[in-house]
């Protein structure tokens, strides 16, 4: 294949990549004009055409998606082998992606990684707030965190945390005028803060509880929706209702009777949190200093 058949489908790649003229251009360094005439090029090539254009947004084709799946995979891994080879010196140097939830970088991957950091002036990490089950080859994460039985049997899973538990709490104040919930199925007639999920399109979390062999989801109902725990936590604070949120989250507020635990029983410990990323990736020296950094050691 000719060199300038390779830079079109580069081309092609970055425009369905970015979805966008202009940000493929400035990613490329290239004019915007010039890049259009290259797709042109390649689709007056091939004979069919690759991507739809609108005033608003740039997609791929049937023809388009065709290629786009033998074609991007193939150069990510070029991208990747060469980002190792760069990296093939005495410091680890470049930036890691991670998707993770606020907990879980304040908790684990802030104290881990800060004297990783401080001693390698040339790694930078990137943390991404997500509480979704994110697709991180897709969104082009180096890795993800996530509890154990949510991480996919095709991806390695690195253990960085002890077990977990999960833990219902609301202020005295709160209980005082509405009563404890005994089982789960009270929770019903409680006003609790829910947590919005941004898969399975945008539903709610149901809390989920476990005694013995008995497995329980519970649909909650309130007048307070967050996206994220910590917001929960202070929803809770503020006597708006009951959350459920991290054992770890909830204890120096329940040691200072801010607030009270209840369902203890029904919170039984499950698998902590896991570092994961895709089994075929080529490892880099920086990303493999925070993998080691990261792995939990009993």
């Amino acid at each position: 294949m000719q060199r300038g058949n390779l830079d079109d489908l580069a081309a092609f790649v970055a425009v369905s990549r970015e979805a966008s003229f202009t940000k493929a251009a400035a990613k490329l360094g290239v004019s915007q004009s010039a890049l259009s005439q290259t797709i042109r090029q390649l689709e007056g090539r091939l004979g069919v055409r690759l991507l739809t254009r609108t005033t608003r947004s740039v997609s791929p084709t049937d023809a388009g998606e065709r290629l786009l799946r033998v074609a991007r995979p193939r150069f990510e891994e070029i991208e990747s082998e060469l980002a190792a080879i760069t990296e093939l010196r005495q410091r680890p140097a470049g930036t890691v992606r991670i998707t993770a939830t606020e907990f879980a970088i304040d908790t684990i991957l802030v104290p881990k990684l800060a004297p990783v950091l401080r001693d390698n002036p040339d790694v930078k990490v990137e943390f991404i707030v997500d509480y979704g089950l994110t697709n991180i080859v897709a969104e082009r994460y180096d890795a993800g965190v996530r509890s154990g039985e949510q991480v996919a049997k095709d991806m390695i899973a690195v253990r960085i945390g002890p077990d977990m538990r999960m833990a219902v709490v609301g202020t005295p104040a709160y209980f005082q005028a509405r009563g404890e919930p005994m089982r789960p199925q009270d929770l019903v007639g409680h006003s609790c803060i829910k947590l919005h999920l941004p898969t399975h399109g945008g539903s709610l979390y149901a809390w989920e509880f476990e005694k013995g062999s008995r497995e329980l989801k519970v649909r909650v109902e309130g007048q307070v929706t967050c996206n994220a725990t910590a917001q929960m936590l202070n929803a809770a604070l503020a006597g708006l209702g009951l959350a459920y949120i991290p054992e770890g989250m909830a204890d120096p507020h329940v040691a200072k009777r801010r607030l009270i635990r209840v369902l203890a029983d029904w919170c039984p410990p499950f698998s902590g949190y896991h570092l994961f990323y895709p089994s075929r990736r080529q490892s880099s020296a920086a990303f493999n200093l925070i993998v080691t950094a990261l792995r939990y050691r009993r």
